[in-house]
């Protein structure tokens, strides 16, 4: 069994996977448009780098594993043809991600942002505006790994949650669980919105004008999931009209956020530069994912941990 890795790990990292699978040859780190791949049946990646070209080159190629939650960037019909199995690292991202959530959360209930600006001016002013989340509600779209532990830290602070998901079936931490069509007739009760969907075919610009004006004036909008959930142009306008109340956004249609966008100037919008998952844990969590399935491979066991659909894109 051959497995190449696309990007860089650690020197005992290496070791201990050399160790532990002794009849397994690994490659570390070689760049996959210039290097030999034709003898690799297994690809660890980011995905980033996987295209119609490599996989016309990696002929023996039977495994992708993914060291990254989202695959929409990679040609998924090309490998669903190949018959290539392809497996993610879904719910790694679930604590950075959660902690920031609820980081931010907290900051602008707070007020740290203002009580920090007050600072800087050396200014004494205890009248600051500052609330509490026991008694609030969150509506969290996409209450899966992710979804359900924001959903598990917000119930600590005494916060409704409701999820939203394309099914509607029960999901962790959720006090309802409700169906994409149901979103409007939950909005207006919402105090926060939060977003952790992957960019599919059904949610690609799923939130339009209509759920913002169907939101509390005071509400706060956060997208941690995939820029695409909303057209730049339409939050903009809400958070213009004051049809929210603020936005924390950590992925954007276009990345990076180009300078001359509006959001950049709003005083009711934070931008955090997609940040949301970073953690210096994460090569170690990829490669629990990757080990474990590896096992189970080298076995002959092909349901894997976090199999992907590729016609699905999840």
């Amino acid at each position: 069994m051959n497995v190449l890795f696309t990007f860089k790990i650690k020197d005992e990292q290496m070791e201990r996977l050399q160790d532990r699978f002794p009849e397994t040859h690994f490659a570390f780190n070689k760049d996959i448009d210039t290097a030999p791949i034709d003898d690799f049946e297994v690809i660890v990646t980011y995905g980033g780098d996987i295209n119609t070209a490599v996989l016309e080159r990696a002929t023996s190629l039977q495994w992708l594993m993914v060291a990254s939650a989202g695959v929409e960037q990679m040609p998924l019909a090309e490998i669903a043809e190949k018959g290539i199995v392809i497996s993610n690292v879904r719910g790694i991202h679930k604590t950075p991600m959660a902690e920031s959530v609820l980081a931010h959360i907290l900051s602008l209930g707070r007020a740290l942002p203002v009580l920090a600006e007050q600072q800087q001016r050396k200014e004494w002013k205890a009248k600051v505006r500052q609330t509490e989340l026991r008694g609030s509600t969150a509506v969290i779209l996409g209450p899966g790994a992710i979804g359900s532990e924001i959903g598990r830290l917000l119930q600590a602070f005494g916060v409704r949650t409701i999820g939203c998901n394309r099914s509607g079936n029960p999901a962790e931490y959720m006090n309802e669980t409700i169906q994409f069509g149901d979103l409007l007739n939950v909005l207006p009760k919402a105090d926060f919105v939060i977003s952790v969907l992957p960019s599919t075919a059904e949610t690609k610009y799923l939130l339009t004008e209509v759920h913002f004006k169907a939101m509390k004036p005071t509400a706060t909008f956060m997208n941690f999931g995939r820029g695409d959930l909303v057209k730049e142009s339409h939050l903009i306008e809400a958070l213009k009209n004051g049809e929210i109340g603020h936005a924390v956004l950590d992925v954007f249609e276009r990345e990076p956020l180009p300078a001359e966008s509006d959001l950049w100037s709003l005083s009711n919008a934070t931008i955090s530069p997609h940040t949301s998952s970073h953690s210096g844990k994460y090569i170690e969590r990829a490669l629990e994912f990757f080990t474990e399935n590896l096992t189970k491979w080298l076995s002959g066991d092909r349901e894997l941990i976090n199999l992907i659909d590729p016609k699905r894109g999840y």
